[in-house]
């Protein structure tokens, strides 16, 4: 790589004090960050003491700011005397034949550099630099630390806090852990747009007798105006999904979980089914299927009674508990991702229109006296009863909950006839 090592700004970065930590389960939230993590407890596993403190101090906010370099990452950490001592960690850099092999292989793949400019970093673009004898990602012994501290422990506890907040800084940046290891981003753009221009001008200088031809627009009106052959029969319709092959037990130590790869395997059938018969219907009567979000689809899976290690993967995986993650899934039940939207939040309402619902209610109720209702933003609570009315997103469903365990749950379908739900909902034979 033709390529001299700069000294232009993008070298020389300084991130403010990171936010408090406090409560939160793991420093880091990416597959990169984690395996940074790894790398560090997993090379002092003697210093366990050392490594607690030092989680503490960085859930503190002790370390104060961060300053990156190649190689290199350098704070000041408060320890229990007033004076901040200086921490530091170094790590190795790439070589240039590394660094040539890391470009050929994020230039032979489009996505991994949107993926970098995305700020992530896919298993695959790690995968294919192990392949080519790049490891991006540090070994057990590569980060070395320093401290201007009187404690010798490898680490000492200021050091090991910065480690833990510079995986914080890897989760929002990749670009952090390449500058570390020798190149900035700004350097890597422009490696990679003159590996990018050469190709094209190699491209432009190619004979003519080996340049690709193309078929002329003209060739393809008059093969159409030829006639093409029909289009075959569509399949027949498929109202249920084939049964999913049974797997045998992986390997404890494999990392394989059968029994979730099974399940993951009947979902993907069970849409791809679906996703059919939809095709299958006549022009302007297909429903496109809703974009879910990672945690949306999550609630999704946890509606299908999976293993109960799976559920424990999907409670972990959002960030719920697995009671939070059954509410949600009651939601789903209840109405799908608009349900699950107002689960937790409520949306500002005209007070003028929740009047009208009231006496709209108070009109069509069946004997003396319709219930009394407190109003907060589009929540109709019920006083006197565990029971609530929500107003949908879209401003035309009620939804009904019921409190159980101090916590308000989906408790059936939404209706657009509010008294009728309301009805329903106090009936004294509902559940």
């Amino acid at each position: 790589m033709n390529h001299t090592p700069g000294s232009g700004p993008d070298r020389h970065r300084v991130f403010a004090p990171l936010s408090s930590a406090r409560g939160r389960r793991s420093f880091a939230d990416t597959w990169w960050g984690n395996a940074w993590v790894s790398a560090l407890e997993g090379a002092t596993r003697s210093a366990t003491g050392r490594l607690a403190r030092g989680r503490t101090y960085a859930r503190a906010g002790n370390v104060r700011e961060i300053t990156i370099t190649p190689g290199r990452a350098t704070a000041q950490v408060r320890g229990s005397l007033p004076t901040p001592y200086r921490s530091s960690m170094e790590i190795p850099q790439l070589t240039e034949r590394q660094w040539d092999a890391l470009l050929d292989v994020v230039a032979a793949r489009a996505g991994h550099l949107a993926a970098l400019l995305d700020r992530d970093m896919p298993t695959s673009l790690a995968e294919d630099a192990a392949q080519a004898g790049v490891h991006l990602l540090p070994g057990r012994r590569e980060l070395v630390p320093s401290c201007s501290c009187p404690d010798d422990g490898y680490p000492c506890k200021h050091a090991a806090a910065l480690y833990y907040q510079v995986a914080r800084l890897l989760d929002q940046d990749p670009f952090v852990l390449l500058l570390l290891r020798g190149r900035s981003e700004g350097e890597l753009m422009a490696e990679l747009h003159r590996r990018n221009a050469a190709q094209a001008a190699a491209a432009t200088t190619m004979p003519a007798a080996v340049t690709p031809r193309g078929v002329s627009a003209r060739q393809v009106f008059a093969a159409a105006q030829a006639g093409l052959p029909p289009l075959p029969d569509p399949p027949p319709a498929l109202h249920q999904p084939g049964p999913v092959v049974q797997l045998t037990a992986a390997d404890p130590g494999s990392g394989v979980d059968a029994e979730g790869l099974e399940f993951l395997a009947a979902d993907t059938a069970a849409r791809a089914a679906a996703l059919l018969r939809q095709a299958l219907l006549p022009l302007g009567e297909t429903i496109a299927p809703p974009v879910l979000s990672v945690s949306d689809d999550a609630v999704r899976l946890a509606t299908a009674d999976p293993p109960l290690s799976v559920s424990q993967r999907l409670a972990w995986g959002t960030r719920r508990t697995p009671t939070a993650l059954a509410r949600a899934a009651a939601a789903w039940n209840c109405g799908g991702a608009a349900a699950l939207a107002i689960l937790d939040d409520h949306q500002d309402v005209d007070p003028l229109y929740l009047r009208a619902v009231r006496e709209e209610i108070r009109q069509n109720w069946e004997g003396d006296h319709a219930p009394r209702l407190r109003a907060d933003g589009s929540w109709l609570t019920v006083v006197g009863h565990d029971a609530q009315l929500r107003l949908g997103a879209d401003g035309r469903q009620w939804y009904p909950f019921r409190k159980k365990y101090g916590t308000w749950w989906p408790a059936g379908f939404p209706l657009r006839d509010v008294t009728t739900v309301l009805s329903e909902l106090l009936a004294p034979d509902s559940d």
